[in-house]
């Protein structure tokens, strides 16, 4: 990517679809990762509400506030010259109704750089999702597997309900929704659901039949703890390079190598 590339409208977005140009999506959550990210040529970076996990460290996402999420979509806002920036509504900022939604996908727009909102839902949250848009907010849905739900879904399960999992992508085209995100959903299904809407899906855990893909980039760069789910591909081993090169810099200070003549001011 070259400094001179035009930043990616939600138009132009919703006509990588039509175009067959398959979407790159990945998250990021401060300035750096996501100056890094948007230079290599990424189409949309998620401020995902994954940064209770990969940033707070917490075993989901609920924890996560709109102050928290506002906070860090700044951040990547200021960084990104290129990519869509799409930033997620934490749990509950969504669900008190409509005009509330509004008010706090309000404040992420008026407060950071970004350019749409996501949240989770598809039917149920189809009168939502219409005020947002109706308000000039775009919105990304999310259909399949629901992490702010996991409670009620019974944890991180592969969903299968195909009649739901239409309904709900039906429900979201229709409601306004210019993307949607298909998560832990069969493969085959998720292809199903791709050609039966006319809004690009973006698959995490659902094939290659999806419009695009997203990961969260701790899993992509190899720098996870603990559980890794069987989507995700890690493109380096961040996690191996960071602790050897800290450790080197702790071997040398202990042994008085470092600062050594060349980090030393005469």
């Amino acid at each position: 990517m070259t400094g001179q590339q035009q930043q990616i409208t939600v138009p132009q977005f919703v006509g990588f679809k039509r175009e067959g140009h398959k979407i790159c999506v990945v998250t990021a959550y401060d300035y750096p990762t996501a100056e890094l990210v948007d230079a290599a040529g990424v189409d949309a970076i998620l401020v995902g509400d994954s940064l209770a996990m990969a940033v707070q460290g917490h075993a989901n996402t609920l924890p996560v506030s709109l102050d928290e999420m506002i906070y860090h979509a700044e951040m990547v806002g200021r960084a990104v010259r290129h990519a869509l920036v799409v930033v997620d509504m934490p749990f509950p900022s969504y669900h008190l109704g409509p005009y509330k939604a509004v008010e706090n996908a309000g404040r992420i727009l008026k407060e950071t750089r970004c350019h749409a909102v996501k949240l989770e839902g598809g039917a149920d949250q189809a009168d939502v999702i219409r005020a947002l848009v109706m308000a000039g907010i775009p919105v990304m849905a999310h259909c399949g597997l629901r992490p702010q739900s996991v409670h009620a879904l019974g944890g991180y399960k592969v969903q299968r309900n195909e009649t739901q999992l239409m309904a709900d992508a039906r429900a979201a085209e229709e409601a306004g929704a210019f993307a949607m995100v298909l998560e832990c959903i069969p493969a085959q299904l998720a292809t199903k659901i791709t050609a039966a809407v006319g809004i690009p899906t973006i698959g995490i855990g659902a094939g290659a039949g999806t419009d695009g893909q997203v990961l969260v980039i701790n899993d992509l760069l190899g720098i996870t703890s603990g559980y890794v789910p069987r989507f995700v591909k890690a493109y380096a081993d961040l996690k191996t390079t960071i602790t050897t090169a800290v450790g080197k810099y702790c071997a040398d200070v202990r042994a008085g190598a470092f600062p050594g003549p060349e980090q030393t001011f005469k």
